[in-house]
C-alpha cells in the first residue's frame, strides 16, 4: 500500500482502530454486571466469579508488553488480525460455557486475544498519522478508550436486560468479524524495518513480572490486607523481577525495551500522569457505582448510566486537547487535566446520602473533563520519544501503565474504603448474630446481605423479633458509613493526583518557543503533513515511501 493511499485512508483507518480498542475495553468492564447472573446459572462461587474477571485482567497486563514487541518485529496488522481471532473464538467460548471452570479457561484466552490488539491499535496510528495530526487522532484513540470503561457496565446491564448472560460475550464475534475484515481491508502492514534478534529473558521477565504484580494488586485490593504473604509475595517477586528485567534490558546487546528512556523526564512524566489518571478514573468509578447502587438504592442499568457522565466528559476534552496544546502547550494542558480532575474528586467529598443526583451527575461530568485532558497528550509525550520503528513496544508501555494504574486504582482505593468503612460502622456489627458480624462489618455491600439474611432468621424463627426493630437504623448506619469511606476515599485520590501534578509541572516540557508540525527526519512511517488528493501532492506523498521501509506494499482490494 503506498503513502498516499494511506494518507486518504488515514480516517477510515482510525475508526477501524477505534472498534478493535472498544471490543476489547468493554470486555474488560461489562462481565461485573453478569455477576450475580453467574452466580445462579453456574452454580459458581465468588472466587470463582473473582477469577473470571481476573484471569483475563491477569493475561491480558502479562503479555501486553511482548505482544508489542512481536507487533514490532513480524508485523503489526499481522498481530492485529490473529489477536482478534483469538478473541472472537475465546467469546464464543465463553459464551456457551457450561461450567465456572470453563468460564474461567476462556476469559484467559479473551485476554491472550485483547494483549495482541490493544497495543497494535496505538502503533498503527503512530505509524499512519503525520505529526501535524497524530495529536488529533491520539485524542479520538484516547477519547474512546476512557469512554469504553464507562459504557462497559451500560451495554452489559442492557444485554442481560433482553437476553441471556452468554449475549455480552457473544454479541463480540459480529463486531470481529467486521473488525477483521476492515482490517485487511484498509490498515497498511508495518513493522520495524531492521528487527533485531528477539530478547528471550527480557521478554520472560517483563511477562513474569507485570503478572505477578497485578496478581499481588488484585489479591490485596480483594482482602484489603496488603501485608499476608499472598499478597506481599507476588508484589515483592513483581516488583523484583521488574527490576531484573530493567538490568538485564540496559546490559542486552538488542533489548526489548530501551530502558534508557526513562531517564527522559518527559517520557517519565507523561507515563506518571497516564498511570494516575487511571488510578484516579477507575477507583472512582468503582466507589460511584457502589454509591448509586447501595445508598441510592438504583438497579445496576441506572447505576451504569448514572457514572456516563465521566466518559461525555472525557471524550469531550481528549478530541479537543489537540487544539488546547498547539495553543498552550503539554505541561499546561495535562497539569490543568490533572487539577480539574484533583478538584472533582475533592467535591466528592461534599456528596451525602440526599445529594441531589444532577450534582454528583456535574462533578462525574467534571471529572472526565479534567481525565480527558490528560490522556491524549500524555499519551502524545510517550509515543513521540519513541522511534515509530519501535511503535508497538511504546504502544505497550503506554497500555501497560494504563491497565496498572487502573488495577492500583479499585485495589488501594478500594482498600482505604473498606477500611474506612469497617472502622466508621465500628461497634454496630454487635447487633449481628455471632456468625455473620465479620460479614457485616467489612462493607455496605455485605452489611445490607447480613441484614437481609438476618431478617429471614427471623421469620425462620432462629433469631428474636427484635432484630426488625433495629433495621432502619442499621442501615442507616451503614449508609453513613459509606458516605465516610468515600469521602476519605476520594480525598485520597485527590492529594495522590495534586502530587502528580506537581511532577508535570516540573518535568513535562512547556509549550515550544517554535511550533512546527513536519515530519522528522529520518523516522520511518511517517507520513508527509502536506500529503493530500491533488496530483503534486500525491507525488510529494509518493516520493516519502522511501521514508516508509517498514510499509509493506500490499494488495488492498
Amino acid at each position: 500500500m503506498d503513502a498516499s493511499t494511506i494518507h486518504r485512508r488515514r480516517w477510515g483507518i482510525l475508526a477501524v482502530l477505534v472498534t478493535c480498542l472498544l471490543v476489547v475495553i468493554l470486555d474488560n468492564t461489562i462481565l461485573n454486571v453478569a455477576l450475580k447472573t453467574l452466580q445462579s446459572d453456574l452454580g459458581a462461587t465468588q472466587s470463582q466469579l473473582e477469577w473470571a474477571i481476573n484471569s483475563f485482567t491477569l493475561v491480558f497486563a502479562g503479555l501486553m508488553f511482548t505482544a508489542g514487541v512481536l507487533g514490532d518485529r513480524y508485523g503489526r496488522r499481522r498481530l492485529l488480525v490473529i489477536g482478534l481471532i483469538c478473541f472472537g473464538s475465546a467469546s464464543a467460548l465463553s459464551a456457551w460455557a457450561n461450567s465456572p471452570e470453563l468460564l474461567i479457561a476462556s476469559r484467559a484466552l479473551m485476554g491472550i486475544g485483547a494483549a495482541m490488539v490493544q497495543p497494535q491499535t496505538l502503533s498503527v496510528l503512530t505509524n499512519v498519522f503525520s505529526a501535524a495530526e497524530r495529536p488529533k487522532a491520539l485524542g479520538i484513540w484516547a477519547g474512546f478508550a476512557g469512554l469504553a470503561v464507562a459504557i462497559g457496565p451500560i451495554t452489559g446491564g442492557l444485554l442481560l436486560k433482553y437476553f441471556w448472560w452468554g449475549s455480552i460475550f457473544l454479541v463480540n464475534v459480529p463486531v470481529v468479524l467486521i473488525a477483521v475484515t476492515l482490517v485487511l481491508l484498509l490498515v497498511p502492514e508495518s513493522a520495524d524495518p531492521a528487527p533485531k534478534p528477539l530478547d528471550p529473558l527480557g521478554v520472560l521477565l517483563s511477562i513474569v513480572g507485570v503478572t505477578a504484580l497485578v496478581y499481588g494488586i488484585i489479591e490485596g485490593g480483594s482482602s484489603s490486607d496488603w501485608t499476608t504473604v499472598g499478597v506481599a509475595g507476588p508484589l515483592i517477586a513483581g516488583a523484583l523481577l521488574l527490576v531484573a528485567f530493567v538490568l538485564v534490558e540496559r546490559h542486552s546487546a538488542h533489548p526489548a525495551l530501551d530502558v534508557t528512556l526513562f531517564k527522559k523526564p518527559a517520557f517519565t512524566a507523561a507515563t506518571t500522569a497516564i498511570t494516575l489518571t487511571f488510578f484516579a478514573m477507575s477507583g472512582s468509578i468503582f466507589y460511584s457505582t457502589f454509591y448509586m447502587q447501595a445508598v441510592r438504592g438504583f438497579q445496576p442499568l441506572a447505576a451504569g448510566a448514572l457514572v456516563a457522565p465521566i466518559a461525555l466528559g472525557l471524550l469531550l476534552s481528549a478530541t479537543t486537547s489537540a487544539r488546547n496544546v498547539r495553543r498552550f502547550g503539554a505541561k499546561t494542558v495535562v497539569a490543568t487535566g490533572m487539577v480539574i480532575a484533583a478538584l472533582a474528586l475533592g467535591a466528592y467529598s461534599l456528596v451525602e446520602q440526599d445529594t441531589p443526583i444532577w450534582q454528583i451527575e456535574l462533578v462525574i461530568f467534571v471529572l472526565g473533563l479534567g481525565m480527558g485532558s490528560v490522556m491524549a497528550p500524555a499519551t502524545e509525550s510517550v509515543m513521540s520519544t519513541i522511534p515509530r520503528a519501535k511503535a508497538g513496544a511504546g504502544s505497550a508501555i503506554n497500555n501497560t501503565v494504563r491497565m496498572l494504574g487502573g488495577a492500583f486504582g479499585v485495589a488501594i482505593l478500594g482498600s482505604i474504603l473498606a477500611a474506612s468503612y469497617r472502622a466508621s460502622f465500628g461497634d454496630r456489627v454487635n447487633a449481628f448474630p455471632a456468625g455473620a458480624r465479620h460479614d457485616a462489618g467489612e462493607s455496605i455491600g455485605g452489611t445490607l446481605n447480613a441484614i437481609a439474611g438476618s431478617a429471614d432468621a427471623v421469620r425462620a424463627g432462629h433469631l428474636p423479633p427484635t432484630f426488625l426493630q433495629q433495621i432502619p437504623s442499621l442501615v442507616d448506619s451503614a449508609k453513613d458509613s459509606f458516605i465516610t469511606a468515600m469521602h476519605t476515599a476520594s480525598l485520597w485520590a485527590m492529594a495522590i493526583l495534586l502530587l502528580g501534578t506537581v511532577l508535570v509541572a516540573i518535568y513535562l516540557p512547556g509549550k515550544p518557543s517554535t511550533a512546527k508540525h513536519s515530519a522528522r527526519p529520518g523516522n520511518p512511517g511517517e507520513l508527509s503533513p502536506e500529503a493530500d488528493s491533488s496530483g503534486a501532492e500525491s507525488s510529494k506523498a509518493e516520493s516519502s515511501r522511501a521514508e516508509l521501509p517498514h510499509i509493506e506494499t500490499v494488495g488492498v482490494r
